[in-house]
C-alpha cells in the first residue's frame, strides 16, 4: 500500500473519530490513531521529561486523546519499548498509524499538522540510512570526509528550503526543529569523525584537521532547552562536548573513560552549556553513564566531587549521593549479606537459600529506571551466553504479580519493605552483584549494559 493511500485511509479515520465532537477546536489539540500488533494497551505522551497523558487503546486498537491548551513544540509518544517524536500546535488533529513489527518505517501521520510530522519522520528515516554511508566515510582522510559531509549538508538545506517555500506559514519554532532534524545528524557525524577515524588508523591517533573543519559551529546554538530531549539535537550536543574534551589533550579511549577525562568533560559541560536545565541534564547523564560504563563498585571520587560542585539540581545531587553510599555497602572480596526477598509464590527466602553454592549474578532493578522488555532481553542473552552462571532478577519495591512473563519465574524475586537489601539500594537505580560459589563478591556494582562487565562474567564462568 502506498503512503498516499495510507494517508487517505487515515484522514477518513480522523473524520470518523472527531466529526461528532462539539468541543471548541480553538483550544483542543487532538492526538490519536491506530496501533497494529500492539505491545501494550496504551500509549504515553510526553513533553520533555513530563508525562502529558496516557491514552488507552479500545477493542480495535484505536485511541483518541484531547490535550487542552497545548504548548506548541516537540512531544514524544511511547508504546512498548519504542518511541517517536511529534510536533504539535494548538488545534492540531494529528492521527498516527503504525505497526509495531516495523515501528518507525510504518509510522504515518494524517489530519491537521500531519505534513510537518511526516517530513520529520522522513528526516529520521533518512538519517538512519545516512548512518550506513558513514561506516565507509569515517575511514577517509579529513579532506575527503569533509567533501562528503558538505555535499550532504547542501542536500539537507535544499530539502529544508523546498519545504519552507511550499509551507510559508510554518512557525519559527517548527522551522528551527526541521532544520535541526535535517542537519544536526550530519554535524554529529563530523564531531564523531576524529574518534571513529582513530579506531581505523594504524597508529590509533586522532587525524590532523585544518582550521575550517568545524566552521559550521559558528552558525548553530547548543543552548535550547526545548530540544534537549530531541535526539538529533541532544546526540549532537553530547558528541560536541566529548569532542571538545578530547581536544584538551586526551588520547582516544576505547572501553573506559579515565577519571581525568570524566572530570574535564563535566567542566566542559559547565563551560559550554549556559542554560541551567540543559546543563544539569548533561551533567547527570555524564556522571551516571560513566559510572555504569566502568561497571565496578570502585567510585571515581574526583568525578563525583566535580559533579556535586557543578550541578544545581538538588534531586540529582541527592540521587548521586545515595548512589555513592550504596557502593560502600557491598564491595569486592567481601561476603554478600544474606538478605531476604520474596518469590512469586509469596514465600520469604534468604538469598543463600536460593544461590546454593552457585556462581550467580543478582540483578536488582526498578521499572522506574529500566523496562520489563529490556530486562527480559538482556537476561535471555546473558543466560544463553554464560550457562555456568545463574541469573536472578530482583525487583526493588516489587509486589507479587509483577514478574516478567517470558523469564523463568523460579529466577525472579522482589523485595518487600522489610528486606535488608534496601540498605544498599537507596537510590533504587539498577545494580548487578556478581558472587562466586563461596558467596564472595566478585563485582559489587556491575551494569548489564556495559561491555566492561564481560571480563567479570568470563572469570566467574570459568571458575
Amino acid at each position: 500500500m502506498t503512503k498516499k493511500i495510507i494517508l487517505l485511509v487515515q484522514i477518513s479515520f480522523l473524520l470518523a473519530l472527531i466529526s461528532c465532537n462539539t468541543i471548541d477546536k480553538n483550544t483542543i489539540t487532538y492526538f490519536g490513531g491506530k496501533i497494529i500488533n500492539p505491545k501494550t494497551n496504551y500509549i504515553v505522551l510526553y513533553s520533555m521529561d513530563k508525562v502529558i497523558d496516557t491514552f488507552l487503546l479500545d477493542s480495535k486498537n484505536k485511541f483518541l486523546g484531547e490535550i487542552k491548551n497545548a504548548n506548541e513544540g516537540l512531544y514524544y509518544f511511547n508504546h512498548g519499548n519504542e518511541n517517536q517524536h511529534i510536533y504539535l500546535e494548538v488545534a492540531d488533529s494529528v492521527m498516527i498509524r503504525l505497526n509495531t513489527w516495523d515501528f518507525d518505517e510504518s509510522l504515518v501521520f494524517a489530519g491537521k499538522g500531519a505534513e510537518r510530522n511526516n517530513i520529520l519522520i522522513d528526516c529520521f528515516l533518512e538519517g538512519e540510512n545516512d548512518k550506513k554511508q558513514f561506516y565507509q566515510y569515517n575511514k577517509l582522510l579529513p579532506v575527503h570526509f569533509k567533501q562528503k559531509t558538505d555535499s550532504l549538508i547542501k542536500l539537507k538545506l535544499n530539502t529544508y528550503q523546498d519545504y519552507i517555500d511550499k509551507h510559508p506559514d510554518e512557525t519559527l519554532g517548527f522551522k528551527q526543529t526541521l532544520k535541526t532534524a535535517l542537519t544536526f545528524p550530519i554535524y554529529l557525524k563530523i564531531e564523531r569523525y576524529p574518534i571513529i577515524n582513530a579506531k581505523y588508523s594504524s597508529d590509533g591517533n586522532f587525524p590532523t584537521l585544518n582550521n575550517t573543519f568545524y566552521d559550521y559551529r559558528k552558525n548553530i546554538t547548543i543552548d535550547k532547552d526545548s530540544l534537549m530531549y530531541y535526539p538529533p539535537y541532544s546526540q549532537y550536543v553530547r558528541n560536541f562536548l566529548y569532542n571538545k574534551t578530547y581536544a584538551l589533550g586526551h588520547a582516544p579511549m576505547k572501553n573506559k573513560y579515565s577519571s581525568e577525562f570524566t572530570v574535564d568533560l563535566l567542566n566542559t559541560i559547565d563551560k559550554e552549556i549556559s542554560t541551567t536545565k540543559s546543563k544539569n541534564a548533561f551533567l547527570r547523564q555524564t556522571i551516571i553513564s560513566h559510572f555504569y560504563n566502568k561497571s565496578s563498585c570502585d567510585i571515581n571520587t574526583k568525578a563525583f566531587d566535580t559533579f556535586f560542585n557543578l550541578t544545581t539540581n538538588e534531586e540529582d545531587n541527592s540521587l548521586m549521593k545515595k548512589l555513592v553510599n550504596d557502593t560502600k555497602f557491598i564491595t569486592a572480596d567481601t561476603r554478600l549479606p544474606n538478605f531476604s526477598f520474596n518469590n512469586y509464590s509469596d514465600f520469604k527466602l534468604r538469598v543463600f537459600d536460593v544461590v546454593k553454592g552457585k556462581n550467580t549474578l543478582l540483578f536488582f532493578w526498578s521499572p522506574e529506571y529500566v523496562s520489563y522488555s529490556y530486562v527480559e532481553s538482556r537476561m535471555t542473552y546473558l543466560t544463553k551466553n554464560y550457562p555456568n552462571i545463574q541469573f536472578l532478577q530482583i525487583m526493588i519495591d516489587g509486589k507479587n504479580g509483577q514478574r516478567i512473563k517470558n523469564l523463568d519465574i523460579k529466577k525472579q524475586f522482589y523485595l518487600d519493605d522489610s528486606s535488608d537489601a534496601h540498605r544498599f539500594l537507596t537510590s533504587k537505580m539498577p545494580r548487578s552483584v556478581l558472587i562466586n560459589k563461596q558467596g564472595k563478591v566478585i563485582n559489587g556494582y556491575g551494569s548489564i549494559a556495559s561491555k566492561n562487565l564481560n571480563p567479570y562474567l568470563e572469570e566467574l564462568s570459568n571458575n
